[in-house]
């Protein structure tokens, strides 16, 4: 298989020239039945590459025949051919002539497979369903929408919804979902910005990242082990009972209440929240004397 790559371009990039791929494939004569049975009979003993490449030539119009009907995904129609062209390859390699059916039929499925592989996993980060339902679905709403004369931004009813979803055996709302898929198209954050300064800039190049860098989240760790430095520090003008409100009702997990604290020191809940106040404010004090 892999020695089979080279033979037809599928490392030809958005860049190729696709009109003059599409006229150079023209070159290739179109092969009669019982010629393209003997080939096949004949690369199936022998995996000659010379007769590959007759078989696969021959049939680089059908590819393209293919992907022409998947240009409503706005994928670029080069990637979709070169796929198609892998799913033709897969087809010699598991084409049994003696089966009765010709090339071309089988290779259709194969190269359907290949291209419909790669618009799933092109179109959307986000997974849109693996189900057989909902991959019907995908690949024929818009087909049905055209039939019905509908648009891609007009609103769809509920009768047509209902109908839609009869159809294609699945529910009212995976239709309105994967329509609403549809109709927005997702964008690459490498995409090149169509700009007059010709920099080559990209959507990622504009997206701010609100993250702290190294230096600053080094700058925020120093700052706050200085700041509990001056704390403890400061707790020194603290008499014993003072450190023990503050702790537990400032720094507990669970702060005490007013109620508990006067049991234990038996003073009432208002000398308690007293306390607590002045030691806030002493320890305030002493940190701005330490600075």
């Amino acid at each position: 298989m892999d020695d089979l790559h080279g033979l037809i371009g599928l490392d030809f990039s958005p860049e190729y020239n696709l009109t003059r791929y599409l006229q150079n494939i023209r070159k290739f004569p179109i092969l009669e039945q019982e010629e393209e049975y003997r080939l096949a009979v004949l690369y199936q003993k022998t995996h000659d590459k010379n007769i590959a490449y007759k078989l696969v030539t021959s049939h680089l119009r059908l590819v393209v025949k293919v992907v022409s009907k998947y240009r409503g995904y706005g994928l670029p129609i080069a990637e979709m051919i070169a796929e198609g062209n892998v799913g033709l390859l897969y087809a010699i390699e598991k084409f049994e002539p003696e089966k009765g059916f010709r090339f071309s039929t089988y290779a259709l499925w194969w190269i359907k497979a290949s291209v419909q592989k790669y618009i799933l996993n092109s179109w959307s980060l986000v997974k849109l369903g693996t189900t057989a339902a909902q991959k019907k679905l995908f690949f024929n709403l818009r087909k049905i929408k055209n039939k019905l004369n509908l648009s891609d931004d007009r609103e769809m009813s509920q009768d047509v919804l209902k109908h839609i979803a009869k159809s294609l055996d699945v529910t009212v709302q995976d239709v309105t979902d994967m329509n609403m898929r549809l109709q927005s198209h997702d964008g690459s954050l490498n995409t090149v910005l169509n700009d007059s300064s010709d920099s080559g800039a990209e959507w990622m190049d504009f997206i701010s990242d609100n993250k702290p860098n190294q230096e600053e989240t080094f700058a925020h760790s120093e700052t706050m082990k200085y700041r509990r430095k001056l704390f403890y520090e400061a707790l020194n003008v603290l008499n014993s009972r003072e450190k023990d409100i503050l702790f537990k009702r400032r720094l507990a997990d669970r702060a005490a209440t007013l109620d508990d604290l006067s049991k234990t020191y038996n003073i009432s809940k208002e000398r308690v929240r007293q306390i607590e106040l002045n030691s806030i404010k002493k320890i305030s004090k002493a940190v701005g004397a330490l600075q």
